[in-house]
């Protein structure tokens, strides 16, 4: 369809769609279809959208029909500090800007946040205009629980950065979104079945809401043997499910592990006050139990 406007003019604004002047707009995962008719209105009427990519913006605006009759201009994550910088004077000029990233939310794990950041301190407003996002799609469809989850973005490919990351999933009890890409997920299943025990419960998503969408479900084991015989292709999206959470100890296990901790030439106050405060028992009483126990 045919944008309707043809005089390179900005066009006429629906009431409240500039009521600000810096949006964020999330753009469609996958399939077009989940384009809103506010997206297209932003694309028609802002003065300016920074993109993640000019090319691909222009790309989503023809298959949308839409002719965007303001400036297009990169926002990536090079150029993303200096470019805020110029956008944020625009935007004090009055200047309507949009905000868009290749695919889903900017700002999340998309350029954004450092404009977002830039126009807060200046005292300039922004607001979204919501839509697709890969995070909440693949919570959703994971089968895992989604009352309480984190989003930990990339996996850092090497290092302790990534060993950090890892180490603290092993014990993270909300359900965790990661993202990773297609050629390293096989390995990455792996080394977190490895490292989180290859019983914890996680789903592999790929190529959410387009034509070959799947969702892979089951252990962390499965799912990274599944992946060694049959490489993971297209976008990809980690579900991982928490940790079972620890069991609160007895006060007769508290004591042996006073006892244990004095056994090892630890004072015994000492070794009380160390144990209440890792388990949240009180100092006094887990002493004296402790006492009693010895002479027991």
């Amino acid at each position: 369809m045919e944008d309707t406007n043809q005089t390179g003019e900005i066009p006429v604004m629906p009431p409240g769609l500039w009521d600000v002047p810096l949006v964020l707009a999330a753009t469609p995962i996958g399939n077009l279809s989940d384009t809103t008719e506010r997206l297209r209105a932003l694309l028609r009427t802002a003065e300016v959208i920074a993109c993640e990519d000019t090319r691909r913006t222009r790309q989503l605006c023809q298959a949308l029909g839409v002719r965007p009759a303001g400036q297009l201009v990169s926002l990536h994550e090079h150029n993303e500090a200096s470019r805020a910088a110029e956008l944020v004077v625009q935007l004090q000029g009055g200047t309507r800007v949009l905000v868009v990233s290749d695919a889903g939310m900017p700002a999340v794990s998309d350029p954004g946040f450092r404009l977002v950041s830039a126009a807060v301190e200046a005292g300039v407003e922004a607001t979204v205009a919501p839509g697709a996002s890969a995070v909440v799609t693949a919570l959703a469809l994971s089968g895992l629980a989604t009352d309480r989850f984190t989003f930990a973005g990339f996996l850092p490919r090497r290092g302790g950065q990534r060993r950090q990351l890892i180490t603290r999933l092993r014990d993270e009890e909300w359900t965790t979104v990661l993202f990773e890409s297609p050629h390293r997920t096989a390995a990455t299943l792996a080394e977190l079945a490895e490292e989180l025990g290859a019983s914890r419960r996680a789903a592999v998503c790929r190529e959410l809401t387009k034509k070959h969408e799947e969702i892979r479900r089951g252990t962390l084991g499965e799912l990274a043997a599944e992946a060694a015989e049959e490489p993971v292709r297209g976008e990809v999206v980690l579900v991982i499910g928490g940790a079972e959470p620890a069991q609160a100890l007895g006060e007769e296990e508290l004591v042996e592990l006073v006892l244990r901790r004095e056994s090892s030439g630890e004072r015994l106050k000492d070794a009380a006050k160390a144990v209440a405060a890792e388990h949240g028992a009180t100092t006094r009483a887990l002493y004296d139990a402790a006492v009693v126990a010895r002479r027991g």
